[in-house]
Parts: C-alpha cells; sequence; structure tokens
C-alpha cells in the first residue's frame, strides 16, 4: 500500500511497510513519537519536486478542486502500479480511480497515517528542512490566494456594489442642487419654476437667458416646445420678480454648470452600470431590472451571498425594519422591500402586488443561483420566466374579473326573486301588505266627501275592536269543553287540586277580558281624536276659502263704482 502526501516543494509516495498496525487506529500515533519508529512504519519510495511557483500553482488549485494535474498523472503512472494508494480526499481519490484505474482508500486509518508523515516529514524526507519548508509554503498560499482574487474579473460584483451606491448618492446631490438653482433664480424670476418641470431643463434655460429680459430675443426650441416656450416669454414680460446683478448671475450659472455635469456623468455611470449588470447577471437583470437588480446585490453584499438566501428572504430584502416592527407588535409582516420597484409589480393591481412579488422572488432567487454558480452567460432563463410571470398575472387579472362579474368561474349567481320572502338565511314567508286608499291625501275635497270618509274610517276601526271579543268567547269555550272532559277522567281524589286550578285560571281570564276592553277603548279614543283633528282641518279650509273669496268681493265692487262714474 502506498500513501500520497502534497508538500509545497512536491509530491512525496511513501511505502507503508507493516500494514497490520493500520488495523489498530488508536496505536498510531505513538509509532510517529520518533524519527525510528516512524521509518518503520512508512519509507519514501518517490518525490515529484515542483520546478517553480507557477507548476506548484496548478497543482494546489487542482487538488483544491479535487482535480489531478498533469505532473500528478504522470507521477502515479510511473509508480503506482498494481499497489492501492491512500489518499487525503475521497473526490480526489475517485478522480485518480476513473482516470489512471488505480484503486484508491479513505478512511480513519490513512488519516491518522498522514498525521503522523506530516509530524515527521523533515526527518523522512531528505534534503527537505525546516526552514526551507516555512517559506515555500507562505510563499505557495500567497500565490493561490491572490489568484482566488483574479480568478474571474468578469464576475466581480463589487464594481455594481461601488457603482449602484455612487447613483444612488449622484441622484440625493443632482436633486439638492436642482432646488437650490430653482430657489435662487426664483428672486429673479419665480414664475419660471412653474412653466419649467424638469430639473436639466431648467438649468439649460438660467443658463442660456441669463437675465428676464433676455428671454424675448433668445431662440429655446433645442430645449423647449414651442407652447412651453411662448408662455416662457410671455411671463418674462411681466414677471414680479427683483432685479439681479451680474455677479450673482454669474454664480447662479457656474452652479447651473454643476448640475448639468452632474446629470451627464449619471447617465454615463447608469450605462456602465447596466452593460456590467448583463455581464455579471444577465438573468436577474431579464427579471428585475438593472437597478433593483443591483440594488438587490449591493443589499446582500454579493451575488453569492444573494444566491444562498431562500425566495421568502429575497422577497423582503429592504424592508427588514418593516418586518420586525410587525413581528414586534403582532401586525401583518411586509408582502415586499426592493422589489416592489419592479415593473412586474407594477404592472399588477394593489390586490394582486403580494401575489406577483412572491412569484417574482422564486424566480428571482433562482435566477441568482444560475448567474452566481452557472457557466453560460445567456438570459434565456431570465426572459422565460419572466414569460411565465406575465401570464401569471394575466391569468389572476382574469380571474379577478370573472369574480367581480359573478360565481368564481365568470357565471354570475342568478336568484330567483320572491316578493314576500324576508332578507337573510332563515327569513319567513309572510303575507304581502295591501294598499290603503284611505290614506291618500286629496286636494279640492268637498266637506261631504270629507265626511263619508271619516264615517267609513270609523267603521273600519269599529269592527275588530268588535270582533276581537268574539274570537275571545270562542277560545273560552273551547277550554271550558276541555276542562269538563278532563273532570270526567281525573280521580275524585284529585278534584280538591283541580278546583284551585280552575280558580287561578278564572282570575287569569278576568285580566285577559281586561285587558281586551281597555284595547277596545283606546282604540275608540283613538278614533274620536283622529276625527277631531279632521274637523278642524275643515274648519281652516274653510276660513281660507272665504279669505281667499273676500279680495275678489272687494275687486268687484271697484269695478261697480268704476263703470257708475
Amino acid at each position: 500500500m502506498l500513501l500520497l502526501f502534497e508538500t509545497p516543494g512536491g509530491f512525496a509516495l511513501f511505502k507503508v511497510l507493516d500494514e497490520g498496525k493500520l488495523s489498530k487506529v488508536e496505536d498510531l500515533g505513538k509509532e510517529f513519537s520518533s524519527p525510528d519508529s516512524a521509518r518503520k512504519v512508512v519509507k519514501l519510495k518517490a518525490f515529484s519536486k515542483f520546478e517553480n511557483t507557477a507548476e506548484a500553482l496548478e497543482a494546489a488549485t487542482k487538488i483544491i478542486e479535487s482535480s489531478t494535474s498533469k505532473g500528478l498523472r504522470k507521477f502515479l503512472r510511473a509508480n503506482c502500479e498494481g499497489e492501492m494508494l491512500g489518499v487525503a480526499d475521497s473526490k480526489l481519490g475517485n478522480a485518480i480511480k476513473d482516470k489512471l484505474k488505480i484503486e484508491c482508500v479513505h478512511n480513519n486509518s490513512v488519516m491518522e497515517l498522514m498525521r503522523g508523515v506530516r509530524s515527521q516529514l523533515t526527518e523522512l524526507i531528505s534534503g527537505l528542512a525546516t526552514q526551507d519548508l516555512a517559506p515555500m509554503s507562505l510563499g505557495l498560499s500567497h500565490s493561490l490566494s491572490r489568484y482566488k482574487l483574479k480568478f474571474s474579473p468578469d464576475k466581480v460584483d463589487t464594481m455594481i456594489i461601488q457603482a449602484i451606491g455612487l447613483l444612488d448618492d449622484l441622484d440625493k446631490e443632482l436633486n439638492t442642487y436642482a432646488m437650490r438653482v430653482r430657489e435662487w433664480y426664483g428672486w429673479h424670476f419665480p414664475e419660471l419654476a412653474k412653466i419649467i418641470q424638469d430639473n436639466i431643463h431648467y438649468a439649460k434655460v438660467v443658463k442660456l437667458m441669463g437675465c428676464r429680459e433676455n428671454a424675448a430675443k433668445l431662440d429655446f426650441s433645442e430645449i423647449l416646445t414651442e407652447e412651453v416656450e411662448a408662455e416662457l416669454k410671455e411671463a418674462a414680460v411681466i414677471s414680479m420678480g427683483s432685479d439681479v446683478s451680474d455677479v450673482d448671475l454669474m454664480n447662479i450659472k457656474e452652479l447651473c454648470d454643476q448640475v448639468l455635469s452632474l446629470s451627464e456623468y449619471r447617465a454615463q455611470l447608469y450605462d456602465y452600470l447596466k452593460s456590467r449588470m448583463n455581464t455579471i447577471a444577465p438573468n436577474l437583470t431579464a427579471l428585475v431590472g438593472e437597478l433593483v437588480g443591483a440594488r438587490l446585490i449591493a443589499h446582500g453584499g454579493s451575488l453569492l451571498n444573494l444566491a444562498k438566501q431562500p425566495g421568502s428572504t429575497i422577497q423582503i430584502l429592504g424592508a427588514e425594519k418593516a418586518l420586525f416592527r410587525a413581528l414586534k407588535t403582532k401586525h401583518a409582516t411586509p408582502k415586499y422591500g426592493l422589489l416592489y420597484h419592479a415593473s412586474l409589480v407594477g404592472q399588477a393591481p394593489p390586490k394582486m402586488k403580494g401575489k406577483i412579488s412572491r412569484s417574482l422572488a422564486a424566480k428571482s432567487a433562482l435566477a441568482i443561483r444560475y448567474d452566481a454558480l452557472g457557466d453560460s452567460q445567456d438570459d434565456s432563463m431570465g426572459v422565460e420566466n419572466r414569460l411565465k410571470l406575465e401570464a401569471r398575472l394575466r391569468n389572476l387579472e382574469g380571474k379577478e374579473l370573472g369574480r367581480s362579474a359573478g360565481s368564481a368561474k365568470g357565471k354570475p349567481k342568478i336568484e330567483p326573486y320572491d316578493k314576500d320572502r324576508k332578507k337573510g338565511a332563515g327569513g319567513l314567508i309572510t303575507p304581502a301588505k295591501t294598499y290603503n286608499p284611505s290614506a291618500d291625501a286629496v286636494l279640492g275635497q268637498t266637506p261631504d266627501s270629507t265626511t263619508r270618509k271619516f264615517e267609513v274610517e270609523s267603521l273600519s276601526t269599529e269592527e275588530p275592536a268588535k270582533e276581537a271579543p268574539a274570537s275571545g268567547k270562542e277560545k273560552k269555550e273551547k277550554t271550558k269543553k276541555k276542562k269538563k272532559t278532563d273532570e270526567e277522567t281525573t280521580v275524585p281524589g284529585e278534584r280538591n287540586g283541580t278546583a284551585e286550578q280552575d280558580g287561578k285560571g278564572e282570575a287569569k281570564k278576568k285580566k285577559k277580558h281586561q285587558a281586551e276592553n281597555d284595547g277596545v277603548q283606546n282604540k275608540a279614543e283613538n278614533a274620536e281624536e283622529g276625527g277631531k283633528k279632521k274637523k278642524k282641518r275643515k274648519h281652516s279650509e274653510a276660513e281660507q276659502e272665504e279669505e281667499s273669496e273676500m279680495p275678489s268681493k272687494k275687486k268687484e265692487k271697484k269695478k261697480k263704482r268704476k263703470n257708475e262714474d
């Protein structure tokens, strides 16, 4: 059995002299306590030295990636024919077995052998001193770390993080400078702020015009439309602003130059960020856009860190404060963070924004992992997922329209109309109310007709009063018949108790009779009061007619006198 050991100077192959000691893993450490005892366990068979640092770096990177370099393959073919090889990495052993057809072993005994060889390395390999081994390992580690940094310059997402941070700072500075220009020049020409809304156009107009008296002589067609230009020139003539000196105008123009230069640099920076995003994360850019994708990467720290996050974390990335506040107060958690500014979420109606943001976060997580760990550089996956999300959005909007029209399937729920049924699930059917024509008020009534109506109404109120006691008498007769039948069936010893019950029943009946009589009296009194009110109305109408007739009689008398004269 052979043992493959990697050193900063090269590869070493050790021959295991006593394989029986490998069965006792706990005692292997004691065998390497001294150089002499270590020589009895293993012996150096071959050593492959690295020619330069580049070769050592290539071999080290291949071993880290669990693959074999050309030098290692040549070395093993020459020295490992028909032997079993012990390796420190199982993946490296599988690669050697696939390519070189050499049986490899990786277990606890092999790892214990590696540990013992490392402790006595300078004694087992002649010509390798301790003072030489330390600088070799240090130089190899430095070159390896430099190689990892330069591994993929196109995949460096630090540039994106810095660019999006600078872009946000530029937006803040531009807004501050533009507001300062508006406020400063507003003392001279206050009407211009309402005419021109865009900050860049405002700065260009101020730089070209200077004093407002020059507006009539200048041509603003390259900056403004004809309507806005005509409105500006009219406002410049009747402006209420104060006069400004030449020194003040010069400083305002210099501030306008700063605004314009910053806007130009911002446009260049945006183009640079767009190109870098299409290179580093093309699928994420196709899904959410350049700015939102860059902000997600900056918030996550790097593209690789963002690839480790699940879709639920990406969905609320940027809304951490709202999330923890909702958890603390036991309210609803936020549905979206930075993804709210994506175009797909903006297209969705308010009720569907939560669903679309959740779907977009899931697809964005897949796109980020594909961009960070995949080999291809195209955006086919992102474009395909975006089309799926757009189709889902249209489907959700169609479902919402169907629900608003009727049921979930798009068919309206039509129920049969029943005028007698009350509202509610357990409504009872009641008879419909009839129309009462006597309640109508008719103009121009004669006193005979009003008296007839009053008589009809009084008769209608008296009829139910008469019917009520009749119905009460029928009930009494029925109850008496029942009691007679009960008395005939009862035992003679129980008649005393029934007599007492009969006395109580008679008292209850008397109370009912009194209540019914009181109700009849109240109805009669109400009818009399209604009759009195109607009589008063008749008297008032008669007086009004007499008053209306008086002026007509006076007019006739005046006409007669004129005719006689």
